[in-house]
């Protein structure tokens, strides 16, 4: 088939895809914004990037942005039709910020699929979940119907849609939910896995090896949205108990879901203000964002790996940290329930619970003795449900070669 692929920070969730569909013998073309800098495995075209000006605001800002940015990526795609004469056989973008919305009428013959990630709700995922935060208001509900708009557009428009885990393709309503696929993107567990000789040199020049009691967080960005804000909390009694402890933080300080503070620059600002003189700062380290293969150093010399999220996106840092081995302390929340069970392959504590989460914590750092059980436990779920050569690859392949025209 002719498959073309879209994304506007392309590779993106489609980084294996496209090339495993090259190897099967299809032509395969990507779509992104002009702006996307990243290396594709693929042969690339891009659209115009939208305007720098804000769009407008109110309850519509959500959906004028993202059907802005679908009819750039239509304009792109009709000038692939109109000025090099081609045609698709099938289309696969993910529909986050309505890049497919407009393209069935550029193509009306090409199967479309819509890798859809998740669709905001007014209750039982973020809205509400953590009231100190994101308090459960009139407001905020009818904002996350406004944004869910351009994501059901692009479901029913769609011939089928992707989902990476069950929770996230059960946030669609059932009558769209049925169009939906659970695969996972997969994880390379030949490239993730424990190394005990790992070492993670921090910025100072200390090394830390897994003999270290470390303590290890990662979130794209320090955010609430990722419990960032309660691990800071637990940390002055986490560090009181383990007095050789050192606590390494992976992730950029602006947000990438929820929203900046109204009191402080970042999230870190302002938790490190709430706990100051509190924290002992030689034993934290914040690192930013870091290269991958520090980020897996990291994972590799973790003796706790703290994963806290409210009910929303899985993060690709928890199955990775379960491949490498990590002895997980997570968040209770439904989307982590799908891959952590407590006491089988990791320990789960309710998101607000102070105490059990300071009480996971220092458990793990003091040296579990069901540490090793759960560490391997951990691993096998990844290595037998979520591998990408053995277990993703394939059934991805399979699922988009089934709707061949």
């Amino acid at each position: 088939m002719k498959i073309l692929l879209v994304h506007q920070n392309f590779p993106g969730q489609f980084l294996h895809l496209a090339p495993a569909l090259v190897a099967r013998g299809h032509e395969v073309l990507a779509l992104t914004d002009e702006q996307n800098k990243r290396a594709s495995p693929v042969r690339t075209v891009r659209y115009k990037a939208p305007p720098a000006e804000k769009p407008p605001s109110g309850l519509a800002r959500a959906y004028a942005e993202h059907a802005g940015r679908g009819w750039l990526a239509a304009r792109g795609c009709r000038a692939l039709r109109d000025r090099h004469g081609y045609t698709p056989d099938l289309i696969f973008g993910h529909s986050g910020w309505g890049e497919t919305l407009f393209l069935r009428e550029i193509w009306p013959q090409a199967r479309l699929l819509v890798y859809a990630e998740l669709l905001y709700r007014t209750r039982g995922h973020d809205v509400g979940f953590d009231p100190e935060i994101n308090p459960d208001t009139d407001d905020a509900r009818a904002f996350a119907i406004t944004r869910s708009a351009h994501l059901i557009q692009g479901l029913v428009q769609a011939d089928g849609g992707l989902a990476p885990t069950a929770y996230q393709a059960n946030s669609f309503p059932p009558e769209l939910r049925q169009k939906l696929t659970v695969i996972h993107d997969g994880i390379d567990c030949e490239k993730v896995r424990p190394d005990p000789e790992a070492r993670l040199e921090l910025p100072d020049g200390r090394v830390l090896t897994a003999a270290d009691a470390v303590l290890s967080y990662v979130s794209r960005s320090l955010e609430p949205y990722r419990g960032f804000h309660r691990l800071m909390r637990a940390l002055p009694d986490v560090l009181a108990a383990r007095p050789q402890a050192q606590v390494v933080l992976v992730g950029g300080d602006g947000v990438s879901y929820g929203s900046q503070p109204r009191d402080a620059a970042s999230w870190k600002d302002k938790m490190l203000a709430e706990l100051d003189g509190r924290l002992d700062l030689d034993r934290i380290h914040f690192l930013g964002r870091v290269p991958y293969q520090q980020y897996l150093s990291l994972l590799r010399i973790s003796r706790v790996h703290c994963y806290l999220t409210y009910p929303f996106v899985l993060s690709w840092s928890l199955t990775e940290a379960m491949a490498a081995g990590c002895y997980i302390v997570a968040s209770d929340t439904e989307p982590v329930r799908e891959l952590v069970t407590d006491g089988e392959n990791g320990r789960l504590v309710p998101f607000f619970d102070q105490e059990a989460l300071v009480s996971a914590l220092v458990r793990g750092l003091a040296g579990d003795p069901e540490a090793a059980r759960l560490r391997a436990a951990a691993r096998r779920t990844i290595a037998e449900g979520y591998d990408l050569q053995t277990q993703s690859l394939p059934r991805l392949v399979d699922w988009i070669e089934s709707f061949a025209p």
